[in-house]
């Protein structure tokens, strides 16, 4: 086994959905990181497969290119490299997974094989290098929403997750239903700024008393029923929907929190993924956990979502503990954590 102080230069790629990124670490310093986001799917609301994938395909060596310049890296120099294999969408996986196996092939260093969900539950010990497990994480996005037990590197359990809809998902149907762009976290949380967060009362729904699970899909449900009802809302009213939407989700995001610190007494929460960047949730946990006495950590917004600087980070752990793939392996779009 290959010792903490060993801080081997790795190369991650990331290519799940629709960013296509690349990143240089030495141990956990960021030398370099690139990420291109792919703008066509915005005028379809949401993300198209097969237009990702070409994207990636066109993006994918110039991303690497431009990572190894800013570096004053060669290939030569790194030690190995790390690339997300699910879960995701099949044809974006696949770039970023045969463009890491003809890599390793061709510099004849190690390949690892990450798990994009895992490597969201490390992404803030980017920032934070004291951090270490174990610790709660609230990993939130657009595809999953769970609270993970984090024991220690690839060892952890699953406390809670979505029934229904995940919260990110959650974000995007409310924006595409008051049509006011996406993706929809972003959108919300700015036009939130201008909207009175008590205006409307969305349920909160807690499930059973002791309950880490969540459900969003209620919600949601209201915010059509209460668009439907009042028809063609002016720009005040798409504010005020906005706000009080994301206020009814923090509620409940927070809630689950506290009991899951309760239940397990952690004393370091972690909050992770692609809504780990709404500013009144990080506001919210951040208060809750001074009142509750715990340490909370979250990324810097590049790192809340899909980044390869989180791949190349989970890909040094690895390498540490000499966890290495076959280059046989393949895309798994379902995997889970």
């Amino acid at each position: 086994m290959i010792t903490q102080e060993v801080n081997p230069i790795i190369l991650g790629i990331e290519s799940s959905c629709d960013e296509t990124s690349a990143a240089i670490l030495k141990g956990f310093d960021v030398i370099s990181h690139i990420v291109y986001s792919q703008m066509i799917h915005k005028k379809y609301g949401g993300v198209v497969p097969e237009l990702a994938s070409r994207a990636h395909e066109h993006a994918i060596s110039q991303v690497v290119h431009s990572t190894f310049e800013s570096a004053k890296l060669a290939p030569g120099d790194i030690d190995a490299i790390a690339v997300t294999y699910g879960p995701g969408l099949m044809g974006a996986l696949l770039v970023g997974l045969n463009y890491a196996k003809g890599f390793a092939l061709a510099q004849n260093i190690p390949f690892i094989a990450v798990n994009h969900v895992e490597a969201h539950l490390y992404a803030p010990m980017l920032e934070f290098t004291k951090l270490a497990p174990p610790f709660l994480c609230l990993l939130v996005s657009g595809g999953h929403t769970m609270l993970v037990d984090v024991k220690g590197v690839r060892d952890f359990k699953i406390l809670g997750t979505t029934r229904d809809d995940a919260a990110g998902e959650s974000f995007d149907k409310t924006a595409r239903l008051l049509k006011i762009g996406y993706p929809g976290g972003p959108v919300i949380d700015t036009l939130s700024d201008s909207g009175d967060p008590g205006a409307v009362k969305f349920p909160r729904s807690l499930l059973e008393p002791d309950s880490l699970d969540f459900s969003f899909s209620g919600m949601k449900t209201a915010v059509l029923n209460y668009v439907k009802k009042h028809n063609e809302p002016n720009d005040q009213d798409k504010a005020n929907i906005a706000a009080s939407f994301q206020e009814a989700v923090v509620d409940v995001l927070k809630e689950k929190v506290r009991r899951a610190i309760v239940a397990t007494g952690h004393r370091q929460v972690v909050l992770a993924g692609g809504v780990a960047a709404n500013r009144r949730l990080r506001f919210e946990l951040k208060k809750m956990a001074d009142h509750m006495g715990v340490d909370l950590f979250y990324p810097p917004l590049e790192y809340c979502t899909d980044n390869a600087a989180m791949i190349a980070a989970t890909g040094v752990m690895y390498y540490r503990k000499g966890w290495f793939a076959d280059l046989e392996i393949g895309a798994v779009p379902n995997l889970k954590l």
